[in-house]
């Protein structure tokens, strides 16, 4: 038989029903489901009322009946998945080379001071660029095609990544360090088989958190010079006066985000799955 776990003294004096108001108190994964749920159903209530009650104009906000005619017109008329195709293609193929650079130089800068020293006031510096700074350059240096949509993405996530991870690994333990040299590491051994595999759950949390952002990028991209694309069709809609297709468009980009970002958290969990026990 299994111990009964003793409930803790704030359990003891705070009735059930107001422990879930408690600072820091976790909730169980079906209440975050049903509240995250819920946000989602009263924001939809609150846009329909003004929108559907006659509140604002649709030629400013269209209502959620027209933004799904609208989007389903999108599918069905104008081949609108290759528009979602070549804006996931973009963003996953700048923010995969933005990757391939940024972790082995942040690791690198996090293991080694001097590296740090050499690399960091340029990274730092560039990190506060804004991306899109950086269309008309790419446009004269590699036209308006996808290169020069895949490079904004690239600018964008690369110096965020390198620094962030530069943090993570900088931050290891000391005393596992310590111990790794007792043991008979040398200087290599401390970064293959301490820094890099400690700092592993934390470099594939910043990666997902970055993903987040090279979507911010795309449309930026995509709004200038591009001929396919989600940031595409929004500015095309844009010129029409159609919010129904603006709308839908940014939401098609918030759902890919979010199943992108749940996919992307439940590998981390697979991958490492020792660093969520608590």
């Amino acid at each position: 038989m299994s111990a009964v776990q003793p409930l803790s003294v704030t359990e003891l004096k705070t009735p059930a029903r107001r422990r879930s108001l408690a600072p820091l108190e976790p909730v169980s994964a079906r209440a975050r489901w049903m509240l995250g749920f819920g946000f989602f159903v009263l924001f939809v209530l609150v846009w329909a009322f003004f929108t559907l009650g006659g509140y604002v104009s649709p030629t400013f906000l269209a209502s959620p009946v027209t933004m799904a005619k609208e989007g389903w017109l999108l599918f069905a008329e104008y081949g609108f998945h290759k528009d979602i195709g070549m804006t996931v293609w973009r963003v996953f193929g700048g923010f995969i080379l933005a990757a391939v650079v940024a972790v082995p130089l942040g690791i690198a800068m996090g293991a080694y001071k001097g590296i740090e020293a050499f690399f960091e006031p340029f990274v730092s510096f560039c990190r506060y660029l804004p991306a899109s700074a950086f269309i008309p350059l790419l446009i004269l240096w590699a036209g308006i095609g996808e290169a020069q949509k895949i490079l904004v993405i690239f600018i964008g996530s690369v110096f965020q990544i390198t620094l962030m991870v530069a943090v993570t690994v900088g931050s290891a333990r000391r005393d596992l360090v310590e111990a790794a040299y007792t043991l008979g590491a040398g200087h290599k051994g401390i970064v293959t088989r301490v820094l890099i595999p400690g700092a592993a759950p934390d470099i594939a949390e910043t990666l997902r958190l970055v993903l987040g952002w090279a979507w911010t990028y795309v449309i930026v991209a995509e709004l200038i010079g591009s001929s396919s694309g989600i940031g595409h069709m929004i500015t095309d809609s844009q010129s029409l006066l159609n919010t129904g297709q603006i709308i839908f468009g940014i939401i098609v980009i918030g759902l890919i985000g979010l199943v992108s970002d749940f996919a992307f958290k439940a590998l981390n969990h697979r991958l490492f799955a020792w660093s969520f026990v608590r």
